[in-house]
């Protein structure tokens, strides 16, 4: 039967298609192709599958070919979805490499990559089939759907949910199965849905201006009419096509006046597909002129990617590294190439979006998770078409269907943001744009003030070209930096502030008085990171996880910024039944009131993951910034991040200690960048900047490097470390994760697991211990850490031997709640 069914059409037809389907399964299934689909069915294609009992799903064909699964009996496929692939060959081969790499299953590669209205819904229709001349005797509520029902044909189960209500969902369903008048239609329907807009154009019978004027004439004693159609020419002379919206606004005019003249047979209004992207120049293009130091730095770019496949450009904060970055893309789009700008922050896209559009305007696409899906499906259109020949974005510009990249530029690569955290695939977006680029035999430059320790160890074993830029624009100073001692702090406790020292407060005033910004930073949001009972030592923790709330002022309630509880705030503790409970430590929050009660005049403005959480929260608040209409801006590390305002003249570190004392291999490289990016948004224009980092330990040799802006002596204390300890970028290292409710459950399989791994004398494994947070969303956390020497041969071994160990716990009976993440490459 199965031989049959698959027979090949041709010689150079293929009888089965190898499908990735939007699941967490180890590979991707093996389906037959229907004889009337050989020859037709191409890789990249969408196809409609069923697993399992009659469950479809659209699935992405990875390749074709003629070997016959011989463990199990293949299932055909439903049908093919699209005309033309939908996913590139190079995409495929990204995805696959992404998955190997990284352990992900092929299908949450795929989840990942592709926008949301491109996977197809199962919905399940119910169908009315009911005999017209039949008298059905219904329940009141099965009365209200049969008639829905029988007036639109068809419903989708939640449709029919909304109708009825859920109390009496069920009763419904089965009174019109068991009366025969619905039919079950399980097909996969695009979610995908163009946006439309009325366009309102002239009537042919007035194209002529000669008919125009005459319609004017006629119209005299309608002047409402008149008004509507003078708006109409003007809009229409403006933009080429008038939207009955627009219309409306210039014109002042109603619906009903629109369609009069629409009956007169003076207007046809139409509705029209739209494009959902629509930028706007506001600034011009700017001749670009280089400095001195830039053309040496290009000369060394252009040399280094005649010699390698990637440079690193390190370049001061202000040098102008944005300019160059505009340079190679102009020569890559002149060579009839694509380019990619990637970017660690969605946020760091809408200042650089304006200046990128004066240059690049149409051709120019952007691209990021704050999209909605319909905007995303687009975006995905206009790449695989061509019209985009350079995308801006975060780590997802990476999935998009290039057909002929150039240059891949990853800016501030040193950034964390870059690493996938949740879901899987948990890639890190600079090291797969580095694969991605070789797909294509592209070039890559990461641009950085302070770059990563591997990427200049690449460096120093010549795998990377190096080009340095170490002079600030037209020669602008950097900024004059000073540690403050925190123990001054004391002096300002007397008179009721807490938190910026003596000194710090005098520069805010003297910056204020030239009318110039202040930045403070603070890698902490909230109010107050955690309340202490002063009698018995009692503090308030998440009932969820092993953490302590953090007190927010907006909400006035203990937030836990984990699992996202919110309880309300603690008077009286439940430990010892004493009121003398106190906020400890200090978040963004707390810091600008503070700062406002200290400058009750200024524009105090506050930027972090609370208050930027709508999509126009952070263009709204840049544009203020750019405008002067806000004085000081507290922040989290969302301030570090490409910040380019001139008139900042300002930067407060308040706490240097905290970002010195997290237990991590990275500590000193995340603080010194963090600092070294922060300093750097001050004096950007005219050299005048200043900045203070307050500090307990004002001795510490990641301090003496910020101050001197001293990358070299950062690197090298930091490679002998991690040389010396076996840590990256001499080892490779892959945590394991593993998660259960009950924490028995946790542990026993991470320590099944690590014995496991200890049988390949090679690697080095650690664990398993409890996770930093030993508990989150009350889930048990265990980890094991595992080392490998960076052969590839051992590496693979490793890999396999981490595959093999997790498909034999899950398969275990009593494991089905277990979650086993797999992080390569942790950061």
């Amino acid at each position: 039967m199965a031989s049959s069914l698959f027979a090949e059409k041709s010689a150079d037809s293929y009888r089965f298609a190898d499908v990735i389907l939007p699941l967490n399964l180890p590979q991707a299934l093996t389906y037959g192709i229907p004889h009337q689909l050989q020859g037709v069915l191409k890789p990249g294609m969408r196809v409609e599958v069923s697993l399992g009992r009659n469950k479809q799903y659209a699935a992405i064909v990875e390749r074709l070919h003629n070997v016959q699964p011989e463990a199990y009996e293949v299932k055909p496929l439903k049908n093919i979805l699209d005309d033309a692939p939908v996913v590139n060959e190079v995409q495929l081969r990204f995805w696959k490499w992404i998955s190997h790499y990284y352990l992900a299953a092929p299908g949450e590669v795929m989840q990942a990559a592709l926008p949301a209205h491109m996977k197809l819904m199962g919905e399940t229709r119910l169908e009315w089939i009911g005999e017209p001349d039949v008298l059905y005797e219904w329940s009141r509520e099965a009365g209200i759907a049969a008639e829905a029902l029988q007036r639109k044909k068809e419903l989708t189960i939640t449709e029919l949910r909304e109708a009825v209500g859920i109390r009496f969902f069920s009763q419904v369903i089965n009174e019109l199965i068991e009366q025969e008048a619905v039919a079950i239609n399980d097909s996969l329907e695009p979610s995908y849905r163009p946006r439309k807009e009325r366009v309102v154009s002239l009537a042919a019978t007035y194209h002529q201006e000669e008919q125009l004027s005459q319609l004017f004439d006629e119209l005299h004693r309608a002047p409402k009419q008149v008004e509507l159609l003078m708006a109409f020419v003007e809009l229409s002379l403006k933009n080429g096509f008038v939207k009955q919206a627009d219309l409306l606004e210039r014109s002042g005019a109603s619906s009903a006046q629109v369609k009069a003249l629409v009956e007169k047979g003076v207007f046809v209004v139409e509705e029209q597909n739209v494009d959902r992207l629509a930028y706007t120049a506001t600034e011009p293009a700017k001749e670009i002129i280089f400095s001195p130091a830039q053309q040496l730095a290009l000369a060394e770019i252009d040399k280094g990617l005649s010699e390698k496949e990637v440079v690193l450009l390190h370049g001061v904060t202000g040098s102008g590294k944005t300019l160059l970055y505009i340079h190679k893309i102009k020569q890559c789009i002149a060579a009839g190439k694509q380019a990619i700008f990637l970017l660690p922050e969605i946020g760091l896209t809408t200042a650089l979006v304006r200046r990128l559009y004066a240059y690049f305007g149409e051709e120019m696409g952007v691209y990021h998770s704050r999209f909605s899906n319909n905007e995303r499906v687009e975006i995905w259109e206009k790449v695989r078409k061509g019209q985009y020949k350079l995308v801006v974005g975060a780590r997802s510009a990476l999935w998009l269907p290039y057909s002929d990249v150039g240059l891949i530029i990853a800016d501030e690569e040193h950034d964390g943001s870059y690493k996938q955290k949740d879901p899987a695939p948990r890639f890190h977006a600079r090291d797969a744009a580095i694969y991605f680029a070789s797909l294509f035999n592209a070039r890559v430059i990461l641009g950085s003030a302070t770059p990563s320790v591997e990427s200049l160890y690449n460096v120093q074993q010549q795998k990377y070209a190096y080009a340095a830029l170490k002079e600030r624009y037209l020669g602008v100073n950097l900024p004059q930096i000073e540690i403050v001692n925190a123990k001054s702090l004391e002096k300002m406790r007397q008179l009721g502030y807490k938190l910026l020292t003596p000194e710090l407060q005098q520069a805010m005033i003297e910056a204020l008085q030239h009318r110039k910004q202040v930045i403070l930073f603070q890698n902490r949001r909230g109010y107050a990171p955690f309340q202490l009972c002063t009698t018995c030592g009692w503090v308030p923790q998440c009932k969820n996880c092993a953490v302590s709330l953090t007190y927010h002022k907006s909400t006035d309630k203990l937030h836990c910024h984990y699992c996202g509880l919110k309880s309300s705030v603690i008077h009286i503790c439940p430990s010892c039944g004493s009121s003398g409970l106190q906020s400890k430590s200090f978040g963004t929050e707390k810091i600008e009131e503070e700062v406002q009660q200290m400058f009750p005049e200024a524009r105090v403005a506050r930027m972090d993951v609370d208050s930027m959480r709508n999509k126009q929260s952070m263009p709204q608040l840049l544009e203020k910034l750019e405008k002067q209409k806000i004085d000081i801006l507290v922040g989290t590390q969302m301030v570090v991040k490409g910040l380019d305002f001139a008139h900042v003249a300002l930067v407060g570190i308040l706490s240097a200690d905290s970002m010195l004392s997290y237990p991590d291999f990275r500590v000193n490289e995340r603080a010194f960048q963090l600092m070294e990016q922060v300093s750097g948004r001050a004096g950007r224009s005219d050299g005048a900047g200043k900045v203070l980092i307050q500090a307990y330990n004002t001795t510490h040799p990641v301090l003496k490097w910020v101050q001197e802006h001293d990358v070299r002596a950062y690197y090298d204390h930091e490679i002998r470390g991690r040389e010396y300890f076996g840590y990256p970028p001499f080892t490779r290292l892959v945590k394991v994760t593993f998660k259960h409710k009950d924490e028995s459950k946790a542990v026993t399989p991470a320590t099944e697991f690590a014995h496991m791994l200890r049988a390949n004398e090679a690697i080095t494994v650690q664990g398993p211990v409890p996770a930093l947070i030993a508990r989150v969303r009350n889930l048990y956390v265990q980890e094991v850490w595992i080392k490998c020497p960076r052969d590839l041969k051992t590496i693979e071994a490793a890999k396999e031997s981490i595959r093999h160990a997790k498909q034999t716990l899950m398969a275990q009976r009593g494991n089905s709640a277990l979650q086993i993440i797999i992080d390569v490459d942790p950061m």
